[in-house]
């Protein structure tokens, strides 16, 4: 397949776009005596989530968190649970149960509901509907003790779609990454898996026209596509029919393991909000999606300002091709985001970005990823944060703005607290979330109220026998709106 395929889906995805603007802005009928009807933001009515099962893992405790903010959607009833999914090989041949009891239901918005378990569990498929679906997100946090896949392993569990690109996959020696699918329909679904080097695409032989059964998930490890051992690789899944959710599980015999999201799509520029100020080492990966490279400036985000990485002020990437760096001592002891724009605004090309972020030094190591991220937009939420050990991080790029932040009653008490923070152009903040007192975790959720674009992202981090487990999750826009026409259409089912 080639890289600029776009599924049927994509496809149908776009003209509802498309369709969806012109009806918006396209003129009356009688246009001198009526005005234009005006696309206005409604609540979803209805989201699905997936959260992938840990391959190559035999023991760990495994911690999902479900949330949905208060007062968004429809003042009557719906519901939000997490129904476990079946297990299903590579050749997508089903191996496993999916009549399990449902996990983490909610029994309010505003309050977070959870469910830890210490067995090796499958995937989970959710659904959300009614006043539980705008904003609706879930946590998941498995933390392993010992052996190759040790760390804390923690993802935003994504909705499902039909592109997702992936920069920092490894196939090295001492990697194992799989790339979990995740499929919540009854149907199944066909996709493509491509990986992408410095010299650019990498022949698989079986990486085309992978069958993800209806309601499983099936677990590729990247290995099994190439023989080569990589360290440094772009996995582009694209989806040929259906949808899926996709996610890759990273595990390192050294420096442990975590989850490596989805970048944010192709854009001309990129915000890769809340590398650690302790990080020990930052590598960036990046990919040239379209016909042209892409030549990048590149800025770090301080509390104080920004600044340019001495011998690191741009990143030139061939089209195709993926560009990889170590950026040393990049942080200084502060929180930092990294900001990539284009050198020359009048050759701008789309590019994915994403660093492998390391904490701790020699045999306490431990990794974590930071891809580039959507901005928060509306909102933004995550769910299972810690009174200790949760560090918000907020990017401001390039405008002042100011923000509300809100943490939720816990999982066992407290209540709902917010604050409100200024965030000065060109500087990250980095905090812990107010406190709302009360046992258990609770949710945060970021609105933005006045200035410029923020990006944001949440790390969570613990003592481990002295390695210091981390794992990070961007927050970009929780989708918990959409744009309709301002028109009489009976707009039965509004999905995420």
């Amino acid at each position: 397949m080639n890289r600029t395929t776009v599924s049927l889906i994509g496809v149908v995805a776009a003209l509802a776009a498309v369709t969806g603007v012109a009806t918006a802005l396209a003129p009356a009928s009688n246009a001198g005596k009526t005005a234009p009807t005006v696309a206005v933001r409604k609540p979803v009515e209805r989201s699905a989530l997936l959260c992938p099962a840990p391959a190559g893992v035999d023991a760990a405790s495994t911690t999902y968190t479900s949330f949905t903010p208060v007062g968004s959607g429809a003042s009557g009833g719906g519901s939000a649970v997490l129904q476990p999914g079946q297990a299903a090989d590579s050749s997508g041949s089903s191996g496993g149960g999916s009549n399990g009891k449902p996990v983490a239901p909610l029994t309010d918005p505003g309050k977070p509901a959870t469910a830890t378990t210490n067995k090796t569990t499958g995937p989970l498929i959710g659904t959300a509907d009614g006043r539980f679906a705008p904003g609706w997100t879930v946590q998941e946090t498995t933390t392993i003790d010992a052996g190759p896949g040790r760390g804390m392993l923690g993802t935003s569990c994504t909705a499902p779609g039909a592109d997702f690109w992936f920069p920092a996959a490894s196939t090295s020696g001492d990697r194992q990454d799989y790339v979990h699918l995740t499929n919540p329909d009854d149907t199944a679904a066909v996709v493509d898996i491509e990986l992408y080097d410095s010299n650019g695409l990498v022949k698989t032989g079986n990486g085309e026209g992978i069958t993800v059964p209806g309601g499983s998930s099936v677990p590729v490890l990247l290995s099994t596509l190439t023989s080569a051992q990589t360290a440094d690789l772009t996995v582009h899944v694209a989806v040929r029919t259906g949808r899926v959710a996709a996610a890759v599980q990273a595990m390192d015999s050294k420096n442990g393991s975590d989850w490596l999201p989805a970048s944010a799509p192709p854009a001309t520029s990129a915000v890769l909000p809340g590398i650690p100020a302790d990080a020990t080492s930052v590598h960036l990966v990046a990919y040239a999606t379209g016909t042209n490279d892409a030549d990048l400036k590149v800025q770090l985000l301080t509390p104080s300002g920004s600044i340019v990485p001495a011998g690191h002020e741009t990143l030139h990437i061939k089209s195709g091709m993926t560009t990889a760096t170590d950026l040393p001592g990049l942080t200084q002891g502060q929180v930092g985001s990294l900001r990539l724009t284009p050198t020359d605004s009048g050759s701008a090309a789309p590019f994915v970005a994403a660093v492998r972020v390391t904490r701790g030094k020699g045999a306490s190591q431990e990794m974590a990823f930071v891809p580039g991220a959507g901005a928060v937009g509306q909102r933004a939420s995550v769910a299972e944060n810690h009174a200790k050990g949760t560090t918000l991080s907020l990017a401001a790029p390039s405008a002042d703005a100011t923000v509300k932040i809100t943490s939720s009653a816990t999982t066992d008490g407290g209540s709902p607290v917010s604050k409100t923070v200024t965030l000065k152009a060109g500087t990250t903040t980095a905090m812990s979330p107010p406190d709302p007192g009360g046992k258990g975790t609770f949710a945060v959720t970021v609105e933005p109220v006045s200035g410029g674009p923020v990006y944001a992202s949440r790390m969570l981090a613990a003592d481990n026998n002295g390695v210091p487990d981390f794992t990070i999750q961007p927050m970009p826009d929780d989708g918990g709106t959409v744009a309709v026409p301002s028109a009489g259409e009976d707009l039965q089912v509004l999905e995420r």
